[in-house]
């Protein structure tokens, strides 16, 4: 075994992570999820004023 037949092995691993994730991310039982994450900025609490809530310490 040499140099090579070790990168297209890290090669093939690293396809099929990457294939993994893209099953997950466009899986049906992630869509849930992601639709509630991709609501949360516009949930809650709807402050008008351009002021933050918040107070900085100086």
């Amino acid at each position: 075994m040499d140099i090579n037949d070790l990168r297209s092995i890290v090669t093939v691993v690293g396809l099929l992570c990457f294939l993994a994730i893209v099953a997950w991310a466009y899986g049906r039982s992630s869509q849930k999820g992601f639709d509630e994450a991709a609501n949360l900025p516009f949930s809650g609490d709807d402050d008008h004023g351009a002021s933050s809530k918040t107070t900085h310490l100086r």
